[in-house]
């Protein structure tokens, strides 16, 4: 049974840094992302990564830096100079292998449950 489960949300001041972590179980996906859902928005992309690439939302770029372990099979995201719109639950997907990395939601099947940040001004 596949599980993602993410960790390492919270509250911080604007300008603060938080490292969001998210453990994979039942398999390895070749593609792994982040993605955030602020209160009244829909879900979008932060950031994705496979075995040799990287991909981030416009928004994040310079702040927001993703990463993985292949061998504890987790993805992390480091953020820093966090502003008040980074507010959102952030959740982790992954899919199956694929030729770039997806920004749509709908191109990956498993989700965790989400993390909660809140970035104070």
């Amino acid at each position: 049974q596949v599980q993602l489960v993410e960790s390492g949300g919270g509250l911080v001041q604007a300008g603060g840094s938080l490292r969001l972590a998210c453990v994979v179980s039942g398999r390895i996906f070749s593609h792994m992302g982040w993605f955030r859902q602020a209160p009244g928005k829909e879900r979008e992309f932060v950031a994705g990564i496979t075995l040799s690439d990287t991909a981030y939302a416009d928004s994040v770029k310079g702040r927001l830096v993703i990463s993985r372990d292949n061998v504890k099979n987790t993805v992390s995201l480091q953020m820093i100079m966090l502003k008040p719109e980074d507010t959102a639950v952030y959740y982790c997907a992954a899919r199956d292998y694929t030729r770039n990395i997806p920004f749509s939601v709908g191109a990956y099947e498993y989700w965790g449950q989400g993390t909660q940040v809140t970035v104070s001004s």
